[in-house]
């Protein structure tokens, strides 16, 4: 028999902290590590406080603690039972925790979560997503190796879920393709335009990597699940689509060496400092306002917004931005109207799993396309000195 005494967030309780507390409680029983962005659960088994034994996916024993320890997202249950498993873990409880945290800090471990950096991608920036919902999914396709799922200024309404390999997503500039960063398994190629019934313009081109097998999503269902929301939760997802799109354009317009900073900021009013604990998210009623996040290397435009868009802190979502990490401005003719936070985040928590998915890929992608605009503006700046 098993009793679960246990559970919890991995975001809330890093694996060290469990494994302390168990510790320090002399607990025998099994840890399950379920991580989002995993198909598969790892366990670790416990005698009287120490791990003695491990499994994820094919590895074993202190192999397979050191994998879960990448597992940053996700979710976690002890529960009290015999334990008869072998004792093949010879290190000390606070042996594991330390080897583990300092391995994960100099990159000897996968850190398993929405955004990751691999080696064999010049360092680009892998996005993935949760486990697919296959509800949602219609079909199946398979694009080989080197050919173009989608192409920049093409038109196109398809919504495609990764189901397996990577792709990568390309920006045409006139120097010539900006390669930006990668997708993987959980990510989703389409635009929230699509599901407005627009005729959508691709906004950038992927390629496959490697064999990539996509999920068709079934885009009616999805349209019939947008058309049920309210007005202010549509406004907030097509805003977060568009600013995703202006975030990528300020990012090439910076590698390209083309924004003008004076532009966002000149003669605007700050409504929100970086930095600051509003709590309050606001919709544009007529007027513009216009992101900066202020870097060692300077100012860095991200997006202009406009009528119907938002701005401030979501609470279900981190897009990078403000208020934490961005700064707001507005124009003299600025007006807003203040947005039901409440509601906002029970109107979220009863979407689909499939709908809360796109959304948070597309805050995922909001903030690594921001790091990005960032890190352009860092080798910018060493070209040329004193420039901000």
């Amino acid at each position: 028999m098993s009793n679960s005494v246990l559970a919890g967030s991995l975001k809330f309780l890093s694996l060290g902290d469990v494994m302390q507390l168990l510790g320090s409680n002399a607990s025998t029983g099994v840890l399950r590590i379920i991580g989002k962005y995993s198909q598969e659960s790892g366990l670790i088994y416990f005698i009287k406080g120490n791990p003695v034994n491990a499994s994820a996916g094919s590895l074993a024993g202190i192999d397979a603690v050191n994998l879960l320890f990448g597992w940053v997202d996700g979710e976690f249950e002890f529960s009290e039972e015999n334990v008869t498993s072998e004792n093949i873990i010879k290190k000390s409880r606070m042996e594991i925790i330390l080897d583990g945290l300092s391995m994960l800090d100099d990159g000897h471990i996968e850190k398993l979560g929405a955004v990751s950096f691999e080696k064999d991608s010049s360092e680009l920036p892998v996005i993935r997503g949760p486990l697919v919902d296959y509800t949602y999914v219609l079909d199946e396709e398979e694009v080989y190796k080197g050919s173009t799922i989608v192409k920049e200024g093409k038109h196109g309404t398809w919504f495609w879920v990764v189901m397996g390999g990577m792709a990568e997503i390309i920006k045409e500039t006139p120097e010539g393709p900006l390669r930006m960063l990668r997708i993987g398994e959980g990510a989703f190629i389409g635009s929230i335009a699509s599901l407005l019934f627009e005729s959508g313009v691709r906004g950038a081109t992927a390629v496959a990597i490697d064999n990539v097998q996509l999920g068709v999503l079934d885009s009616q269902r999805l349209a019939n699940e947008f058309s049920s929301m309210s007005d202010q939760f549509k406004n907030f997802v097509v805003s977060l689509d568009r600013r995703l799109k202006e975030v990528t354009d300020r990012a090439v317009d910076i590698k390209l060496q083309k924004v003008m900073l004076e532009k966002f900021i000149k003669g605007k009013k700050r409504l929100i400092k970086q930095g600051d604990s509003d709590e309050r998210i606001f919709t544009i009623a007529e007027g513009e306002s216009y992101i900066v996040r202020h870097t060692k290397s300077g100012y860095v435009p991200l997006a202009n917004l406009y009528k119907g868009d938002f701005f401030g802190r979501v609470p279900f979502l981190d897009i990078g931005h403000e208020p934490f990490s961005a700064s707001v401005f507005g124009s003299e003719n600025l007006k807003v109207s203040k947005m039901d936070t409440d509601s906002l985040q029970q109107e979220y928590k009863q979407l689909s799993p499939t709908f809360k998915n796109i959304i948070e890929h597309l805050a995922t992608c909001v903030s690594v396309t921001t790091m990005l605009a960032c890190d352009y503006k860092k080798k910018t700046s060493k070209k040329k000195p004193g420039k901000s």
